[in-house]
């Protein structure tokens, strides 16, 4: 006998949270799609791996077990490691092809160890901006052959782990002025020179069967002539599924970032979903996040493209799961 899964089960596997806040557990218990990690909850791999159990223990459905680990500036394992850092991913691919698998296999490693089973990784953006303030160094180059040839290298020995990678941030960070944390980015380039270098790394991504990608908080006047993040962008999404041939899921960057905050809270998602974006990250799981998919919930309850669109992320998200063994 097979138990029927509701349409707010089915939402909050939408969703990522972090531990801030405290309201996890409770979204767990009502089917919450993944947790992500960050500096403060890895204190040793003692303590950490006790959270990922009683995280497990917790969830009504296997949950996303994931972690932002590109190396670098980027990493959330430093009070394990007593110094030792994971290098950039610019500076391990310019160490050398080999050094950069070599580098890749011990991240998924340490990773599996703990328990976790999804990295927001590799970064795939091609830094084109020498003064972009958020990419930098996180970037393997800033030609996208190289960026290319670092994504194929990185997804695979992920893979090969048992870690879901994922690709980011569509439809490419790398020519920002400005930094998606703390506003809104424009990446005002014409098609032929956004297709040929920002987009053709995601391509290539796709065409080797890359899991998951990450939409950015960019404004992209191609996608959209209104001012609207790429992330809740139903052009953007279309051109992804469409033009790209992408199968797999769709995540936003993280949600309390100030490039999709003036959105509104529910209202942010509800655009995203209705654009046909299948997760989000919210770096907390406070009271206010919380209340998010529960108005979601209760909005889609009466509306029969919400409903539509909630179920679409749904199966995508358990097909990965069950592909995966979470």
């Amino acid at each position: 006998m097979t138990t029927e899964i509701s349409l707010k089960t089915k939402l909050y596997q939408m969703f990522i949270l972090g531990t801030d806040g405290g309201g996890y557990i409770e979204a767990l218990r009502k089917g919450l799609g993944g947790i992500i990690f960050f500096t403060y909850d890895i204190q040793n791999a003692e303590q950490f791996k006790n959270l990922i159990q009683d995280i497990k223990s917790e969830a009504l459905i296997s949950p996303f077990l994931s972690i932002d680990q590109e190396g670098g500036r980027v990493e959330r394992t430093e009070n394990i490691h007593n110094g030792k850092k994971y290098l950039s991913a610019k500076d391990a691919f310019e160490k050398g092809e080999d050094f950069l698998k070599i580098q890749t296999k011990e991240i998924a490693k340490e990773l599996k160890s703990y328990g976790l089973n999804l990295n927001f990784a590799p970064c795939i953006d091609v830094n084109t901006n020498p003064n972009n303030p958020i990419i930098g160094v996180r970037a393997f180059s800033d030609n996208p052959d190289e960026v290319i040839k670092g994504e194929k290298i990185v997804s695979q020995t992920y893979r090969e782990n048992g870690i879901i990678p994922c690709a980011k941030h569509f439809p490419g960070h790398g020519d920002a002025n400005a930094d998606s944390h703390l506003t809104l980015p424009e990446i005002n380039l014409d098609f032929k020179d956004l297709e040929e270098n920002h987009i053709k790394p995601f391509k290539s991504a796709i065409d080797n069967g890359i899991e998951m990608i990450m939409a950015a908080h960019l404004h992209v006047p191609y996608f959209e002539k209104e001012v609207i993040p790429t992330s809740l962008s139903k052009n953007a999404m279309d051109y992804l599924r469409n033009k790209l041939g992408f199968k797999g899921i769709t995540i936003s960057d993280d949600m309390f970032m100030k490039g999709v905050a003036k959105f509104g809270a529910a209202e942010a998602c509800e655009m995203g979903i209705r654009a046909g974006l299948n997760m989000f990250i919210y770096r907390k799981s406070d009271i206010d996040t919380i209340n998010i998919i529960e108005t979601l919930a209760k909005m889609a309850e009466n509306d029969i493209e919400l409903r539509k669109n909630i179920e679409k992320s749904y199966e995508l998200i358990i097909k990965l799961k069950q592909e995966k063994s979470i």
